[in-house]
């Protein structure tokens, strides 16, 4: 029976404790719930994706290793068996497992190279088990230990305390003594109970003197079910949830009773902490939506797994009334007595956090429940149910497949991830964690899954008899971030101030422009005379026989040109990228049939532009995967598209008929937008290769056409537009993930820019010329592969010597940055599909905050390509941005993409002001949205074109001409002004007012000359009169008498 409290005093003192609560925490137990129902944290929040900061002072980073998965010398030095020697030695795990763990990692062996490992990592902790049965053989603690056992413990931890690291012990980690399980049924029966206490007992006096911190038991969750219910883990048990409950209920008494032996014998003397490792997976609720039913859901979800434990040790000394619910009469109780005896029986709260919960986590969903893996939110739902504990995160990791080797390069963004959760979770929510334990230390036998999947921060080789143990990238990832205590803020993170010069081209682009032929009004079109009101109803009749003349409309009648520019002038930018429409142009792909209504449409936006003073960067042919044939004109679609060389000559014909009829208002030329990802729409290697090189040629041609014959006249500068995200070695450890990087990049745009223009580093006469590293990295491909030749083309020494300096400035088009790997050979996925022909692979940081569409936000990123294409071609050439920018599904207040806004342009300025990168522009993508809220700037026009919170973020950065000091405005000399003319604006956007203002001021003008022509008319006509009265009378003598009148 259990040694509870039996006096009165005691009783009473519990209750008085269970009523006022045991600390003063405890006030705020069971607000688990509200975690649900706040706000997720905004990721675009600084520090709310990823948090630049450290850890307080003297945190306890370590790792860990239970004895079972990593000791090996299962049946040395007297040890007896386990439930699990037992369960993969004999037939009792059917074909669940087919490994054993009886030589594992030899820790048992070798553990002076683990201490050796936890050096390396700078640990400040080991967490580890001991192993009941080598201690014990028969489980009775009441007998003699095994010396071997003790002797062997002993040594372990005297040499972790020499090397400073503090020893966290677990007494019992799944490895359960065999004879306890055939004697007594396992922990199905109470007898255990007092059977672990003296076990406890034992070891709390053997090496409690030396360990501060005691864990009783690790993860009892999965001892419940998968040991005792489904029968995954052993001792393979099918009880069904009644056995699960039983189990459960025995592992908690357990526990408590542990814990009271060292609360009452060895505390005051040891002055250690007891508690015991929980496991918990995580759940959102069903599409985010955090009604009331849908929280409590989810706040049952996490009480089956986390709170089935918890709750009785941490809250309120009993199950959760779902549990009780859920399992009826199935549930063991607790009476009024026990529960205060299992209540608080934990010093901390310890956290296991890794895959085994999360796997079993699915299989807990309901009704569109999601589980993630979000370790910050399960730590702040611990302190919200729980009343503040101290945390201990003991089991943090996830796992690798075993075939990845020692560059487990996706688990260390898992690693970062987590470990960042723990630091969001300290310095945000305020919870009280104060270690962190990194699993395993070492690969060992990962329960039912064997050896077929790797949790280590070293590597093993299993098939070698002394067990070398070697760092993982994870390993080196870990030992920077204990080394750094976290994650230190780094000094390129923090703003700069000034501006950017007067000349900066601040744009927005946009792809093709709609040609809308239509003028708003029928009054130049329609030739028909009306009459109006003439039967009294107010209609419109047309005079029959009677034509008059009409006029083509005019570029001022067009109301979509107006409303589209009005919407661009009031941004402030000073610079629209817009693209011609190659195929309404020119219908066949030749001179045979020029639209020149649309040519007389483009003209019109062209001059409308220039009128506002604001300038046009045209891009001739923009491809994309929404237009039919790639946007190309049908027959050269038909005919083969890039693939054919027709469509280079048919393209600089194009080009000329642009050049003439529009250069006079274009200041700016792209001759291809981002031929770098239309050459990935083709299928095979060799095509995407052959398209390119023709991209190339037709580019080249186009700038010498232009160069030769307009070029003294227009004087506008001609370049093409590559797509540039920026790629980062996934693996910064390994210098085949930093040559993946490099590769990618050539690919990408050195495949563009080297021929045209070469690099610094080269001579000038092998310029002209695709990179070298790209052409031996393809013929190598090539020879390994079996293939007769590289895919690559070559050029003529004509076609290089055209190619050599074609560009007047470098356009880039920016959104992201990439994870860059090379990519994993094998013959599986080889057949399964073509690896990508510059052999990497593409990943994503999970920190790295995100759009809808999944575009990361990594502003680092801009300054980064701008830097590398500066670098490798040299400051000669002006940079110019072409398009960046990101998704946001907020109708209006697009909080995303100020977000992008602000931080691009603030890596940009960087680029400009601390790098010497000579950026010359930057253009938002895009004006406006074509349906959903997504890239625009201005909702659709079903919505009213309205403006959308971004914009008056981006004019503010434009005002003030960058991120000056005091927040004023630019002030440029006229003559360098580039925006948009304020009054210009005013005057385009009110023009029909000013005309009918115009007219009757005129009107008014008129009228009044004329009442004072009348007026000044009749006055002479009057005086003559009286003149000529005067002179009739003179010349027939009447007297004129001038003498006074007489008086009488």
């Amino acid at each position: 029976m259990l040694n509870h409290p039996s006096s009165p005093t005691q009783f009473l003192l519990s209750l008085l404790l269970l009523v006022c609560g045991w600390n003063t925490a405890a006030c705020s137990l069971g607000e688990g719930r509200k975690i649900w129902q706040q706000p997720k944290p905004d990721p675009i929040i600084e520090g709310q994706s990823f948090l630049q900061d450290t850890f307080p002072s003297g945190f306890l980073w370590g790792s860990g290793t239970s004895a079972f998965q990593t000791e090996g010398a299962w049946d040395q030095e007297g040890k007896g068996p386990s439930i699990w020697d037992h369960f993969t030695n004999s037939t009792v795990s059917g074909n669940l497992v087919k490994e054993t763990a009886n030589v594992a990692s030899d820790s048992y062996t070798r553990w002076e190279e683990d201490v050796e490992a936890l050096e390396y990592l700078g640990a400040r902790s080991y967490s580890f088990s001991l192993s009941w049965p080598r201690l014990f053989p028969d489980g009775n603690a009441r007998g003699q230990p095994n010396t071997a056992a003790v002797q062997h413990y002993s040594r372990f931890i005297e040499r972790l305390l020499e090397k400073e690291i503090e020893p966290i012990v677990t007494l019992h980690h799944w490895d359960l003594p065999q004879v306890l399980q055939e004697c007594y049924g396992g922990w199905k029966n109470d007898s255990l109970v007092g059977l672990f206490e003296e076990y406890a007992a034992f070891c709390f006096h053997t090496f409690g003197s030396r360990v501060r911190y005691w864990l009783t038991m690790n993860n009892p969750y999965l001892v419940a079910v998968q040991g005792y219910g489904t029968g995954v883990h052993a001792p393979g048990e099918t009880g069904g949830p009644a056995a699960s409950l039983i189990v459960a209920h025995n592992l908690i008494r357990a526990h408590a009773k542990a814990w009271h032996t060292y609360n009452t014998h060895y505390r005051a003397a040891q002055k250690g902490k007891v508690s015991i490792v929980l496991g918990s997976h995580w759940v959102e609720p069903q599409r985010g939506q955090a009604t009331a039913a849908n929280v409590e859901l989810c706040q049952q979800s996490v009480e089956a797994v986390l709170g089935w434990f918890a709750n009785p040790i941490f809250g309120d000394g009993d199950y959760p009334v779902s549990l009780k619910i859920k399992h009826g009469a199935l549930l063991p109780t607790f009476s009024p007595e026990e529960r205060l005896w299992v209540q608080t029986t934990a010093d901390f709260f310890a956290l296991s956090f890794g895959p085994n919960n999360l796997r079993m986590g699915q299989g807990l969903v309901q009704y569109g429940q999601t589980v993630t893996p979000d370790l910050r939110r399960v730590l702040g739902w611990i302190k919200l149910e729980y009343g503040d504990p101290m945390v201990l995160v003991t089991e943090g990791s996830w796992f690798s497949e075993a075939s990845v080797g020692k560059e487990d390069t996706v688990a260390i963004y898992l690693m970062k991830r987590f470990i960042n959760q723990v630091l969001q979770a300290i310095k945000f929510d305020g919870v009280q964690v104060f270690g962190y334990s990194a699993w395993s230390l070492v690969d060992g036998f990962e329960w039912n899954y064997g050896f077929t999947v790797r949790r280590g921060l070293f590597y093993i080789d299993f098939s070698k008899p002394n067990r070398p143990r070697t760092p993982k990238t994870t390993a080196q990832y870990y030992r920077r971030v204990v080394t750094d205590n976290g994650f230190p803020s780094i000094e390129t993170s923090r703003e700069i101030r000034g501006r950017f010069p007067c000349k900066f081209h601040w744009g927005i682009a946009d792809s093709t422009l709609q040609v809308h032929f239509y003028p708003f009004s029928p009054q130049f079109t329609d030739p028909h005379l009306y009459s109006w009101n003439l039967t009294g109803d107010g209609s419109l009749r047309p005079v029959p026989g009677v034509k008059i003349h009409t006029r083509r409309a005019q570029c001022t009648d067009y109301l979509a040109i107006q409303s589209h520019l009005r919407l661009f002038a009031s941004t402030g930018a000073s610079h629209y990228r817009f693209a011609l429409n190659w195929s309404l142009i020119l219908p066949q792909g030749d001179l045979s049939n020029v639209n020149t209504e649309a040519l007389r449409y483009y003209r019109c936006v062209l001059t409308e532009l220039k009128k506002l003073d604001l300038e046009a960067v045209v891009i001739l042919y923009y491809p994309t995967h929404r237009a039919s044939n790639l946007g190309l004109p049908g027959p050269l679609h038909a005919s083969g598209g890039w693939l054919n060389y027709n469509t280079v000559e048919a393209f600089q014909e194009y080009a000329a008929l642009c050049y003439k009829q529009l250069g006079s208002w274009v200041p700016y030329w792209i001759t291809v937008n981002e031929p770098n990802r239309l050459a990935d729409v083709y299928s095979s290697g060799k095509e995407k290769h052959q398209a390119a090189h023709n991209l190339l040629l037709a580019h080249a041609k186009a700038w010498r056409l232009y160069e030769r014959e307009h070029s003294s006249q227009q004087r506008a500068l001609v370049s093409l537009a590559l797509h540039a995200d920026w790629a980062k070695p996934a693996n910064p450890f390994l210098d085949s993930h930093k040559a993946a990087a490099q590769r990618f990049l050539l690919f990408e745009l050195g495949r563009f820019l080297d021929p045209l223009l070469g690099t610094r580093y080269e001579e000038k006469h092998s310029k002209g010329d695709y990179p070298q590293e790209m052409k031996a990295y393809l013929e190598e491909r090539a020879r390994v592969m079996g293939l007769p030749e590289s895919p690559l083309p070559s050029f003529t020494e004509t076609e290089r010597e055209e190619l050599r300096g074609t560009l007047s400035f470098i356009a880039l088009n920016h959104f992201t940055t990439r994870l860059v790997s090379p990519y994993p050979y094998t013959q599986t996925n080889f057949q399964q599909r073509q690896p990508p022909d510059h052999g990497c692979l593409i990943l994503s940081d999970p920190t790295w905050p995100s759009s809808s569409l999944g575009q990361a936000v990594v502003p680092w990123g801009l300054r980064k390509i701008l830097n590398w294409v500066s670098q490798r071609y040299g400051g000669a050439l002006p940079i110019i941005v072409t398009a960046s920018g990101i998704d946001d599904p907020a109708p209006m207040e697009d909080k995303l993409r100020q977000h992008f806004l602000r931080s691009y342009l603030q890596e940009a300025f960087k680029a400009h002001q601390l790098d010497g990168v000579n950026l010359q522009g930057f253009y938002v993508w895009k004006l406006q949205d074509q349906h959903a809220p997504q890239f625009g700037l201005f909702t659709t026009t079903h919505h009213q074109s309205k403006a959308k919170a971004s914009i008056a973020v981006y004019k503010e950065i434009i005002t003030h001409g960058g991120f000056p000091e005091d927040n004023t405005m630019q002030t440029c000399r006229l003559n360098e002004l580039h925006g948009p003319c304020s009054v210009c604006a005013w005057v385009f956007e009110n023009k029909a007012m000013l005309v009918f203002g115009g007219s009757i001021l005129l009107t008014g003008v008129m009228l009044v000359a004329l009442v004072i022509f009348f007026i000044i008319t009749k006055r002479n006509q009057t005086r003559g009169r009286g003149r000529g009265v005067n002179r009739r009378r003179r010349r027939e003598g009447v007297p004129v008498c001038s003498c006074p009148p007489v008086k009488c």
